[in-house]
């Protein structure tokens, strides 16, 4: 599972699935301690070095948060954060609040201003060189406005809009289509041929310095404003807080904001702002002290099971799809989704005219998850694969041990 999500960019299961997944070996490990151990998903960063490219160590590690999800957890989080700080007799700690970007951590590395060498977070320690790849994406300047000796941290990613339009073309030409944005753009840095990465609308967001000479800062905003003086494209949603009143609130804006965000995002990262309190606080070695990820719970919509029609793929395969009374989830508009075969049609129990939640948690491809039962008026219509291939008249058979209908003429 995790090298379908870390190293091949296919996800099996939804992000939200994977988080609770982690959630749950957290506890077990909480509660018998005497079996974690040191290559535990939770004490490191998922991924490894693809084959062909060159290995980057980094110098700064580029680490993974502590997620979380609810307030209460972000509340407990301030409260031993704001404690600690009382120990080291600082008085006051502010906070950063930033949009958690959907997409594939990445550092450049600049010499004397000029880009020279980019790399993904691989294991945290290797990456891999993506250089050529990282010089496709026409927001990372090559030269900044100062020539100096800089590491920055960033993320890749599609924008919603151009991950809708490329799996659009996939599926007219009867290609595989992405799972999400996120492994789209994962897949597109690290492709070998820098070519194919030229023909994928890659962006990046800059959220981090790793390593600076010459400089120095008190604050992580003090940081961002540099970075944008600098020439890069910095993470747009950042809020300064002073409390966890306008923590909460600030969170709370992001998640009202989401849809309205032209990337995606899954979750809001909480900072604290002090450098130098930073450096009492440390790290694991997975994860920073000074800061953590909230994860917003996956969106769901209801909307109406308009009709089920039939879709005929090049190897024969004939696939039953859910035209839906279009509703926006996630940030896209939805107004149909594959229901696989006839025994997810079956296992869910579904009928024409059926109210259905739908659900595209981590921008997954959209699927229905629930069948409002309660809702049915008793028009609703069943649904019956088809006998007959409905572009050719074929017969059509289901093989034993498939669950996928045929059409016998392929």
């Amino acid at each position: 599972m995790l090298g379908k999500y870390y190293d091949e960019d296919k996800p099996e299961i939804s992000d939200f699935e994977y988080d609770m997944l982690m959630v749950e070996l957290r506890n077990l490990e909480k509660n018998f301690p005497q079996f974690q151990s040191k290559d535990s998903l939770t004490q490191k960063v998922g991924g490894h070095v693809k084959e062909g490219f060159q290995k980057v160590v980094h110098e700064v590690p580029l680490q993974s948060l502590q997620d979380v999800f609810s307030i209460e957890e972000v509340k407990d989080y301030v409260m031993k954060i704001d404690q600690k700080a009382k120990e080291n007799q600082i008085e006051k700690v502010d906070y950063v609040v930033e949009t958690k970007i959907d997409g594939l951590s990445a550092a450049l590395e600049y010499k004397n201003g000029e880009f020279v060498r980019g790399a993904t977070r691989g294991n945290g320690i290797i990456g891999e060189d993506v250089t050529e790849n990282l010089k496709t994406i026409k927001t990372i300047p090559m030269y900044l406005k100062d020539k100096i000796n800089i590491t920055v941290r960033g993320e890749v990613f599609i924008s919603k809009d151009d991950f809708e339009k490329m799996n659009q073309k996939r599926e007219e030409k009867e290609e595989e289509l992405f799972a999400n944005a996120r492994n789209a753009a994962a897949g597109s840095l690290r492709q070998l041929d820098s070519k194919i990465t030229k023909t994928r609308p890659l962006d990046i967001y800059i959220f981090n310095v790793q390593k600076i000479e010459g400089k120095e800062f008190k604050s992580h905003y003090e940081e961002l404003k540099y970075l944008k003086d600098l020439g890069f494209n910095v993470n747009p949603v950042c809020r300064k807080c002073n409390n966890i009143e306008e923590i909460e609130k600030a969170i709370k804006k992001i998640g009202e904001e989401r849809e309205k965000l032209t990337f995606g995002i899954d979750g809001a990262v909480v900072k604290v702002d002090n450098l130098l309190f930073r450096e009492i606080l440390g790290t694991t070695a997975k994860t920073p002290r000074w800061a953590i990820a909230y994860k917003y719970p996956p969106e769901t919509k209801e909307t109406k099971l308009k009709d089920i029609i039939c879709q005929v793929g090049r190897t024969g395969v004939i696939t039953p799809m859910a035209i839906l009374e279009p509703v926006k989830v996630a940030g896209s508009k939805i107004s149909k989704t594959t229901l696989h075969n006839e025994d997810f049609i079956k296992e869910k129990e579904l009928k024409i005219g059926d109210t259905v939640v739908i659900r595209k948690a981590g921008d997954v491809i959209p699927e229905i998850v629930e069948v409002k039962k309660e809702k049915r008026s008793g028009q609703e219509k069943d649904f019956e694969m088809p006998k007959t291939c409905p572009v050719c008249g074929s017969k059509a058979i289901r093989e034993e041990g498939e669950a996928a209908i045929r059409c016998t003429r392929n």
